[in-house]
């Protein structure tokens, strides 16, 4: 197939550019570069650097893609409460433009959004597709009016999108300096020896899916006949039990140091993912420890 991949230079992109690779699909990358990297997009696919908030039509011309998997997005937390503006601008405008541009060739949409934003608190255990959505950070409010559009266009125009909700990502791959991505932020810490931070009391839990997984189920929706579909493992971790896989890992004895509780940020977060294993076929098979080795071993040879 002739597939897009808006945000393939990225952390999650990348793996599902390799995926579709795999398979013989002929890619095209979309990146800014603004955290995505040129050495994370396999050789086979072409990298064309554009800012997807920046009108796609001529590119899309040009590939005639049949199916888009829309990455590309501001996914830092502390940016979205900052700059919401901003975050709107890349994940719902830019979200947008990437729809005209798709709907004009018919090509099927696979639009990752987020299970760990959209639900808000999840109170009553592993939230399924038809809870409750009560995004309490910007970030996920922009990725609910993402998913919004892609219904509406669906509605209107009897299109075939599928909305994927994705867990907290953590694999090679994950920028060890950033804000977002708490596995490559605590790993990256002890790598270098520095102390590394939790934010408030670290019992918020987290369900902590492998990226390759998450490439895994992403290509699998391709064809799907619509749907929203939860990309995760079902089971939660809180942070200070990451902190301490971690340590385990690395075999290191450093202590974190704890600081205040972020605005914006869920305590308890986790996703069922029973519907992705009946429509897609899909389950997360890697373990998380043995996701964290992964992890590290990459990281120390990046």
């Amino acid at each position: 197939m002739r597939v897009v991949v808006t945000g393939g230079a990225g952390f999650i992109g990348s793996h599902v550019v390799d995926a579709l690779v795999v398979r013989g699909d002929d890619v095209t990358v979309v990146d800014s570069l603004a955290t995505g990297k040129r050495e994370h997009v396999s050789g086979t696919a072409q990298l064309h650097v554009r800012d997807v908030r920046e009108p796609l039509d001529d590119l899309f011309d040009e590939v005639r893609p049949e199916a888009v998997f829309h990455l590309a997005a501001q996914a830092d937390l502390r940016v979205a409460v900052e700059r919401p503006v901003e975050d709107a601008d890349v994940n719902v405008l830019g979200t947008v433009r990437m729809l005209e541009a798709a709907h004009k060739h018919g090509s099927q949409v696979i639009f990752s959004s987020t299970g760990g934003a959209i639900y808000g608190e999840c109170d009553a255990g592993p939230a399924a597709e038809s809870a409750p959505l009560s995004p309490i950070s910007p970030y996920g409010a922009a990725k609910l009016a993402g998913e919004e559009y892609l219904r509406m266009y669906n509605r209107l125009y009897g299109s075939t999108h599928v909305v994927l909700r994705y867990g907290n990502v953590y694999g090679p791959r994950q920028d060890p300096h950033g804000e977002a991505g708490v596995v490559a932020i605590f790993l990256g810490a002890l790598a270098r020896g520095e102390q590394a931070r939790i934010f408030g009391d670290g019992r918020q839990t987290r369900d902590y899916v492998y990226v390759g997984d998450v490439a895994r189920a992403t290509v699998s929706a391709l064809g799907q006949e619509g749907g929203v579909f939860n990309v995760g493992t079902g089971r939660e971790t809180s942070v200070v039990e990451l902190y301490e896989l971690c340590r385990g890992v690395t075999g290191s004895d450093a202590e974190a140091v704890h600081e205040a509780a972020r605005l914006g940020e869920l305590h308890r977060s986790v996703l069922d993912p029973g519907l992705a294993a009946i429509e897609l076929g899909f389950r997360a098979m890697v373990e998380l420890e043995d996701g964290l080795h992964a992890t590290w071993e990459w990281l120390q040879q990046a």
